[in-house]
């Protein structure tokens, strides 16, 4: 009985055994095969495709605009969310063609923090010998990825996602990029809204915000409809006290 029982274990071990030594057989021989039915040529033409792929597919965006929209419209009821998306689409352009043609001033509805980084950004090319071009830039999708509130100040973030011909060169090469081909990328754009200016830390944000049309006087809150220097009506101008202090690349294929 005890002989039998072992005989029949032995058996189920040996089973096994040759199953498992049949499967690693098995995958050793695809291997070999899958290895083998593609040439040098074949593996060339996949990887072209899994690029061109790569450079043709758009980039994704975190889309939480239909989260952070209710919000934003709750605080600023004028909030026009249409204008702000255009306006985030042509201050990218514009800060990617300010890049490409080397002038600063092409940037639009830039606050005084996004100008000093450009500066500094184009500096930094220019001392590396490095010119760098955007050419047929199309942009597909924009959308709110966050909104938060700080002390005196909120922020809305855009992402938007794009593609265009992007290349550096240097001493008459190409470093970085290509001519020839588009590349899909994806950008970050802070807008900010300056609600007191005592609040707020930095000193770039305390140079934004709204004067008053008469006196010239800084507004130091949007709350005040009367300026506390001469009495004179203000109007809220939603537009111009949003402001881009911020852009980011986040990756780009």
């Amino acid at each position: 009985m005890v002989d039998k029982l072992i005989g029949q274990i032995m058996s189920v071990v040996i089973l096994f055994g040759g199953v498992w030594l049949l499967c690693i057989y098995i995958r050793h021989k695809i291997d070999r095969a899958t290895g083998g039915l593609l040439s040098p040529e074949q593996i060339k033409i996949l990887k072209e495709e899994v690029e061109r792929d790569a450079r043709e597919r758009p980039r994704s965006v975190a889309a939480m605009t239909s989260i952070y929209l209710p919000k934003i419209a709750k605080d600023f009821p004028d909030f026009n969310y249409v204008e702000m998306q255009r306006r985030a689409e042509t201050t990218l352009i514009s800060y990617l063609r300010a890049i490409d043609e080397e002038n600063p001033k092409l940037l639009l509805n830039a606050g005084p923090e996004l100008k000093a980084n450009l500066q500094l950004y184009m500096g930094m090319l220019k001392d590396s010998g490095i010119h760098e071009n955007f050419d047929d830039i199309h942009i597909h999708r924009t959308e709110i990825s966050r909104y938060m509130k700080d002390p005196g100040r909120c922020i809305i973030t855009f992402q938007c996602s794009l593609e265009c011909k992007h290349n550096k060169i240097k001493d008459g090469e190409v470093v970085e990029g290509s001519e020839e081909f588009k590349y899909q990328a994806k950008y970050e754009l802070d807008m900010v809204y300056i609600q007191d200016r005592d609040k707020v830390e930095s000193d770039y944000d305390k140079a934004l915000g709204y004067n008053c049309p008469n006196c010239g006087a800084p507004v130091k809150s949007l709350k005040y409809k009367v300026c506390e220097y001469c009495g004179t009506g203000l109007v809220e101008y939603n537009i111009k006290v949003w402001t881009f202090a911020a852009v980011r690349e986040l990756g780009k294929i």
